[in-house]
C-alpha cells in the first residue's frame, strides 16, 4: 500500500464470522504461496507462476484479490531482484539462477480477504542475499508479535525497524507500508514498518492487518516505473517483502495466513523473550 498523508483512520471492526471467513481466504493464500515457492526454478517465467497462483485460488472457491484491481492486469505481483513490489508478471520476466523474488498474493471469500507475500530465492543465492531475507521475514515476526489487545499501532512498525536496525545497514521502505484488510483489499489503518512505539489506534479484537515490511540491501530510497506499478529500489540493489494478515485474540495474535495461526513461530519468540502467541 502507498504511503497516503496521516488522517485519523476510520477502522473496520470485524465480526468472528467476518474473519472466520478472513482465516479461510488466508489459508488459501498461504496454499497459493506453498505451491509457487515449490515451482520456483531457473526458467520459469513470471507469467508462469501467475497461471498457477490463478489455478490455485480459482479450484480452491476463491478470486484472487488483485486481477483487475485498479487496472492491475494479474492475479499476483511478482517483483525480482531490485524489484521491491507490485511487479507485473508476465512472460519476458524470466527467472535465473541467483535471482531472489518477491511474490505478493490475495484472495477473496465471499468478498472478505486475505493477503500475503514471501521472497524466495531461484536455486543457488549469495549469502547476503540469504541474509537479508531471513533479516525480513524475522523482523515481520517481531511485527506480528506486538498485535495484542491493547497494544498500539506503532508497536508494530517499532519492533520491525528495532530488529532491522540491529542487525545491518539495510533500507527499510518508507514509501510503502501495510494497511487495514477486511471488506476491501486496502483499509485503513497504515501499518508503517518504523516509528516510536506506543502511538496510534489501539488493537483490539475485530481488527485485522496486513504487516508487510519491504527491506532493501541498500538505501531505503525507491523509483516507481514507467508501467506505473513496478516500485524498485533506487540504486539497483535487492529487496526482500513478507507480509501476513493478522488479527488480535485474547490468546494473542492470530496469523490468517500461516497454517498453523502462527503458532510455532510465535513459541520461537516466546523462547527468546519476546511477546506473541497464537491462538
Amino acid at each position: 500500500m502507498t504511503r497516503r498523508r496521516m488522517r485519523k483512520p476510520v477502522i473496520q471492526i470485524k465480526s468472528d464470522t467476518e474473519i472466520g471467513k478472513m482465516r479461510d481466504a488466508g489459508l488459501i493464500v498461504a496454499a497459493t504461496l506453498a505451491a509457487l515457492r515449490d515451482a520456483i526454478e531457473p526458467g520459469l517465467t513470471a507469467a508462469d507462476l501467475d497461471a498457477i497462483a490463478e489455478r490455485c485460488i480459482r479450484d480452491a472457491g476463491a478470486v484472487p484479490s488483485f486481477k483487475g484491481y485498479r487496472g492491475f492486469p494479474a492475479t499476483i505481483c511478482v517483483s525480482v531482484n531490485d524489484e521491491i513490489v507490485h511487479g507485473i508478471p508476465d512472460t519476458n520476466k524470466k527467472l535465473r539462477d541467483g535471482d531472489v523474488v518477491s511474490i505478493d498474493c490475495g484472495a477473496i471469500i465471499d468478498g472478505w480477504h486475505g493477503d500475503a507475500a514471501i521472497t524466495v530465492p531461484v536455486g543457488t543465492m549469495a549469502p547476503e542475499l540469504r541474509r537479508l531475507l531471513e533479516v525480513c521475514e524475522e523482523a515481520l515476526w517481531r511485527g506480528l508479535a506486538q498485535v495484542v489487545p491493547g497494544g498500539r499501532l506503532t508497536d508494530i512498525g517499532h519492533a520491525v525497524e528495532s530488529y532491522v536496525r540491529a542487525h545491518g545497514g539495510y533500507g527499510i521502505v518508507r514509501e510503502y507500508v501495510g494497511h487495514g484488510i477486511g471488506s476491501e483489499m486496502h483499509q485503513d489503518p497504515q501499518v508503517p514498518n518504523y516509528g516510536r512505539p506506543g502511538r496510534g489506534p489501539a488493537l483490539q479484537r475485530g481488527v485485522v492487518l496486513a504487516v508487510e515490511p519491504m527491506v532493501n540491501l541498500g538505501t531505503q530510497h525507491t523509483k516507481l516505473l514507467d508501467d506505473g506499478w513496478t516500485v524498485v529500489t533506487r540504486d539497483g540493489m535487492p529487496s526482500a517483502h513478507f507480509e501476513h494478515t493478522v488479527t488480535p485474540t485474547e490468546e494473542g495474535p492470530w496469523v490468517l495466513t500461516s497454517p498453523d495461526g502462527g503458532r510455532s513461530r510465535f513459541a520461537e519468540l516466546l523462547g527468546a523473550g519476546v511477546k506473541g502467541d497464537a491462538s
